[in-house]
C-alpha cells in the first residue's frame, strides 16, 4: 500500500469517528432537564392583629359574606382494598361522601344558620360532619375595602377538623399544613388569599370529627369558633 492510500484511509478512519462522536457530545452538553419545581409549603397564616375579624357564626357575619351554611354526616363505608395490598387483607375503608371536592352537590343537604354551627351534632364516639359554605368576599365591610388585603379563615372545630378550599386541602408532608389535624381542640387557620378581589368567592368545607378517635368519646361534633380575619 502506497504511502499516500495509507494516510487517506486513516484520515477517512479519523473524520467517522468525529462523526460518530457529535451526537454523543452534544448529547452530552445539552442541558439536562429541570426537575419539576418543588410544591411551595401551604401559606402560613398571619400572626398579626387583623383589621378586621368577620365572625361568621353570627347571623351579620355570615350574611356579609353571603354564607348559606350546609351539614351533612359522614360516614366510614367498606370496599375493597387497593392495589398492591399485603395478602389477606379483603377490604379497605373510606369516608362518604367526599364533600370537600370542587364542584360538590349539596343542594340536597340540610341549612343551617350561622349560629346552628355551635350546636351539637353527630351520634357522638367515632362521628364525622361535613359543613359547607360559599364566601363571597364583598367591596367593603362595613368602613374596610377588602381589595388587595388577606384573608384567613379559621374554624375551631370541637374536637379535629380539615379544612377544603375550592376543592383542594393544602398540605405537605414534613411542613406544618394549617388545612390539616392540627391537635386536641385547636384552630384551624387557613390563608384564603393574600391579594383579594372583591367578588372572589372561596367554597369551604370543613370535615369535622370527633375524637379522640380511639376514645370512642361521649360528646359530639361543634364549632367552637369559625370567622374571617382580614389582614393590611
Amino acid at each position: 500500500m502506497r504511502k499516500q492510500d495509507l494516510i487517506r484511509m486513516i484520515t477517512c478512519v479519523a473524520l467517522a469517528a468525529v462523526s460518530m462522536m457529535i451526537p454523543t457530545l452534544a448529547a452530552a452538553q445539552a442541558p439536562v432537564p429541570s426537575a419539576a419545581a418543588p410544591v411551595p409549603p401551604p401559606q402560613m397564616p398571619p400572626s398579626l392583629v387583623p383589621a378586621l375579624v368577620v365572625d361568621l357564626m353570627t347571623v351579620e357575619g355570615s350574611a356579609a359574606l353571603g354564607a348559606q351554611w350546609r351539614t351533612m354526616e359522614a360516614k366510614i363505608v367498606e370496599g375493597p382494598p387497593i392495589a398492591n395490598a399485603m395478602p389477606g387483607y379483603k377490604t379497605s375503608y373510606d369516608i362518604e361522601p367526599h364533600a370537600g371536592e370542587r364542584g360538590f352537590d349539596d343542594s340536597a343537604w340540610p341549612m343551617i344558620g350561622a349560629k346552628g354551627l355551635a350546636d351539637r351534632r353527630g351520634g357522638g364516639k367515632v362521628s364525622f360532619l361535613w359543613y359547607r359554605a360559599t364566601l363571597t368576599i364583598p367591596a367593603k365591610i362595613g368602613d374596610f375595602d377588602t381589595a388587595g388585603a388577606t384573608a384567613v379563615f379559621t374554624a375551631y372545630v370541637d374536637d379535629y377538623a380539615e379544612v377544603w378550599v375550592n376543592g383542594q386541602i393544602p398540605r405537605r408532608a414534613g411542613y406544618p399544613s394549617p388545612a390539616t389535624i392540627q391537635g386536641f381542640n385547636m384552630p384551624n387557620r387557613v390563608v384564603l388569599a393574600d391579594a383579594l378581589k372583591p367578588g372572589e368567592k372561596f367554597q369551604v368545607a370543613v370535615f369535622a370529627i370527633n375524637g379522640p378517635i380511639s376514645v370512642a368519646p361521649m360528646n359530639f361534633v361543634w364549632f367552637r369558633e369559625a370567622k374571617i380575619e382580614f389582614y393590611r
